[in-house]
C-alpha cells in the first residue's frame, strides 16, 4: 500500500509539472515578445507548439510505453521536459523558445501517455477512479499554480524563470521515478514505424493548417494542409486495418464503454476548453482586466476541482462511471448557460459561480471517464489506450483554440484578438459589443459540443468494476444481455 502511494505521488508530481506548463506561460507572453524582440504571432506559438506536439505523438509514446517499459518512457519523459525546460529559459529568440517548447512537449507527452496506464498496471479496477481523482486535483492544483507563478515569477524574476522552476522538480522526481517505478511486462510486438511515421504526418498537417487558420485566416497554404492531412489520415486507419502489428488496434472502438468513453472526453475538451478561451478573451478584452487578475477571477473553480476530484473518483469506484461522469457534464451544460447570460457590466461574482460550477463538473468527469476508459482495455494495451485518451484530449484542446480564435476573430481583427488573449489589448466602443455578440455565439457552439459529451457518456454502458481472469482480451461488443444489465446501471 505504501509502494503504491509512493508511485501514485510520482504519478501527480508529472501531471502537477504539465499542468504548470499549460497555463504559465500565458501570462508571460507580453514580457516574453518584448524582451526577445518578437512579434505576437511568432510568441503565441509558445502555446501552441506545445498543444501541437502533444496532439501528434501521444499515441506513438503510448505504443512505446506497452513495447519497451511504461515506467521507463515515463522516467525518460521527465528528463526530456527537465532539459527542454531549461533550454526555454535559456532562449535568445522567439524561434529558438518555440523550438526548445516543442522539445520540452515531447517530454510532457511521454509523460501524459503512459501515467494513466502506470496507474492501471498497479491499482485494481475497483479502486482506479480514487487514483485518477488524485491525479485530476495534481493537474487543477498545477493549473491553478501556473497561474500564480506565471505571474509572480515574471514579475519579480523574469519570463526565463517560469521554465527553470522545472528544473529541480523534474530532477527530484526523475530521481524518485528511477528508485520506485517498476516496468510492467513488455508486449511482445513489432513496432509499427511506417503507421508511426504516416500518423504524425497526417496529424502534423492537420493540426499545423487548423492553427494557421485560426492564426492567420484562411489561405490555399493551410487548406491544402487541412485536406492532405484527412486524405493522409484515412490512409493512416485503411493500413492499420491490414498491419500485423498496428500501432493503434482499431479493434479497441469494438468496445462501447471504452469508444464512447474515448469520444466523451474528446468532445468535452473541445467544447469546455474553448469556453476557458473564450472567458480569458471577456476578462481581458471586454472588462478591462490584465492577465493576472483575469485568471484569478477563474482560480475558485481550479480549487474546487482540486478538492472534490479525489471524492468524486472514489464514488465512481463504487457506483460507475456513467452516472458521475455524465452528471458531471450536466454540470459543465449549467455553466455555459450562465455564460450565456453575461454582458459588458456584469458582475464578476457570476462568472467566479460559474466556474465552480466548471470545477464541479470536471472534478466529477475527469476520474469517472478515465476510470471507465482503463477497466475496459486489455492490459497489455494500457499504454496505447492510455496515449489514445490523451491524443483524443490533446485534439479537442487544439481545436477549443481554433474555435475561440475563430469566434474572437469574426468580429474583431486578428491581431487585436490576439493582443486581448494575452491582455496587452482592451476594445472599446463598438468592437467590444460585437465581440460580445460573438463571445456568445461560441457559447452556443460550445453548448452544442457539450450535449454530445454528455450523449456519448450517458450511452456508454456499464464498464467492468471487478478484475477479469482468464480472459485475456476484452476488445469486444457487450452480449445483449450485457447491454440489458449495463442499461439499468
Amino acid at each position: 500500500m505504501e509502494h503504491e502511494r509512493i508511485i501514485l505521488g510520482i504519478i501527480i508530481l508529472g501531471t502537477l509539472m504539465g499542468a504548470i506548463d499549460t497555463t504559465i506561460v500565458l501570462l508571460a507572453l507580453p514580457d516574453i515578445t518584448q524582451a526577445l524582440g518578437a512579434n505576437l504571432s511568432a510568441t503565441i506559438w509558445t502555446i501552441l507548439i506545445y498543444l501541437l506536439v502533444l496532439t501528434v505523438v501521444t499515441t506513438q509514446f503510448g505504443r512505446l510505453g506497452d513495447l519497451f517499459g511504461r515506467s521507463r518512457m515515463f522516467n525518460f519523459g521527465f528528463l526530456i521536459f527537465t532539459v527542454g525546460s531549461a533550454l526555454c529559459g535559456l532562449s535568445t529568440s522567439a524561434g529558438m523558445l518555440v523550438g526548445f517548447r516543442a522539445v520540452q512537449a515531447v517530454g510532457g507527452a511521454f509523460l501524459a501517455a503512459t501515467s494513466g496506464a502506470i496507474i492501471a498496471d498497479t491499482f485494481e479496477v475497483g479502486r482506479r477512479g480514487r487514483a485518477y481523482g488524485y491525479t485530476g486535483m495534481g493537474w487543477n492544483m498545477g493549473a491553478m499554480l501556473g497561474i500564480v507563478l506565471g505571474g509572480v515569477l515574471t514579475t519579480f524574476l523574469g519570463w526565463q524563470y517560469i521554465f527553470y522552476i522545472n528544473v529541480p522538480i523534474g530532477i527530484v522526481a526523475l530521481f524518485l521515478g528511477v528508485k520506485y517505478l517498476r516496468d510492467n511486462p513488455k508486449v511482445e510486438a513489432k513496432l509499427d514505424i511506417a503507421g508511426m511515421l504516416l500518423f504524425a504526418v497526417a496529424l502534423s498537417a492537420l493540426s499545423y493548417g487548423s492553427v494557421d487558420f485560426a492564426s492567420m485566416g484562411a489561405s490555399s497554404f493551410n487548406v491544402f494542409l487541412v485536406i492532405l492531412g484527412a486524405v493522409l489520415l484515412l490512409v493512416f486507419l485503411a493500413l492499420e486495418k491490414r498491419s500485423s502489428s498496428p500501432m493503434l488496434d482499431l479493434r479497441a472502438f469494438a468496445n462501447r464503454v471504452l469508444s464512447a468513453s474515448v469520444f466523451a472526453s474528446f468532445f468535452q475538451a473541445l467544447g469546455f476548453l474553448s469556453v476557458a478561451f473564450v472567458i480569458i478573451l471577456y476578462l481581458q478584452g471586454i472588462r478591462g482586466l490584465d492577465p493576472f487578475t483575469a485568471s484569478l477571477v477563474l482560480v475558485p473553480g481550479y480549487v474546487i476541482s482540486s478538492f472534490t476530484s479525489p471524492f468524486m473518483g472514489r464514488l465512481s469506484d463504487r457506483f460507475g462511471s456513467r452516472v458521475i461522469a455524465t452528471t458531471g457534464i450536466a454540470f459543465l451544460i449549467a455553466a455555459v448557460l450562465v455564460y450565456l447570460t453575461i454582458n459588458a457590466t456584469t458582475s464578476l461574482y457570476v462568472i467566479v459561480f460559474a466556474s465552480v460550477l466548471s470545477g464541479l463538473g470536471g472534478s466529477m468527469f475527469w476520474p469517472a471517464n478515465n476510470s471507465a476508459v482503463m477497466s475496459s482495455a486489455e492490459p497489455g494495451h494500457y499504454g496505447s489506450i492510455s496515449g489514445l485518451l490523451r491524443f483524443m484530449s490533446s485534439i479537442g484542446t487544439l481545436g477549443s483554440f481554433v474555435i475561440a480564435i475563430t469566434a474572437a476573430t469574426l468580429a474583431v481583427p486578428r491581431q487585436v484578438a490576439f493582443g486581448v488573449f494575452v491582455g496587452t489589448s482592451k476594445l472599446i466602443g463598438g468592437l467590444s459589443a460585437d465581440f460580445l455578440t460573438g463571445i456568445h455565439s461560441a457559447f452556443i457552439v460550445a453548448l452544442a459540443i457539450l450535449m454530445v459529451a454528455g450523449i456519448l457518456s450517458a450511452a456508454r454502458g456499464k464498464e467492468q468494476r471487478q478484475p477479469q481472469t482468464g480472459q485475456p482480451a476484452r476488445w469486444h461488443q457487450a452480449s445483449p444481455a450485457d447491454q440489458g444489465h449495463a442499461a439499468t446501471s
